[in-house]
């Protein structure tokens, strides 16, 4: 290990102290240093900006609750936060379900139609990522987290296993199921509509 990979656990080891004994500067300095990792990653799970921002301010108040399971020794808390963002996003899918099901027993009034997809449609970059979000949500839940946490996240395979708490052969074959069910699924459309 080099002097600068050494000086870097000091410190990480250090915050993750300072974490675990409830100093808010501390945090601070933890939501300065992920925030952007979190949110890039529920924007990647989740498609939706707005609930990208929901789930990082909520994967940060879950963090400061669950501060006293940070373990005192070990590298960077970046692989733990993506992993309580997926839990986030789990749980927040969950109860859009629920209530969604709550307003499907609801009566129905007259439902005025809405152009905007029809206009959205006639882009054909919109097109495009019109195939790939929905190829993105054919694949199974499991296969999106660990390609938002591998491709988009940057995390190594390790890391993503720790962050979700599966094996890293588990990893290794859902990342390589959800790249071959993305490029079977977007090649066809798109070479269809060049010819």
């Amino acid at each position: 290990m080099d002097t600068n990979q050494g000086e870097l656990q000091a410190r990480h080891g250090a915050l993750r102290g300072r974490i675990r004994d409830g100093d808010p500067d501390a945090f601070g300095d933890l939501f300065d240093a992920y925030a952007r990792a979190v949110y890039n990653h529920a924007y990647r799970l989740t498609g939706d900006w707005s609930a990208a921002e929901d789930i990082m301010s909520l994967t940060f108040l879950d963090a400061w609750r669950l501060r006293g399971r940070v373990d005192a020794d070990g590298g960077s808390l970046r692989p733990w936060l993506l992993g309580v963002a997926t839990n986030v996003t789990r749980n927040t899918r969950r109860a859009a379900r629920r209530h969604a099901a709550a307003v499907a027993r609801l009566p129905r009034d007259e439902v005025v139609a809405d152009f905007a997809d029809e206009l959205a449609g006639r882009i054909d970059d919109g097109e495009q990522l019109s195939l790939v979000r929905t190829a993105l949500a054919e694949l199974r839940r499991a296969e999106r987290e660990v390609l938002a946490l591998c491709v988009w996240s940057g995390l190594d395979y390790g890391s993503a296993a720790a962050a979700l708490g599966i094996p890293v052969g588990t990893v290794r074959s859902r990342l390589s199921r959800a790249r071959a069910k993305l490029t079977k699924a977007v090649k066809s459309p798109i070479r269809e509509g060049i010819r």
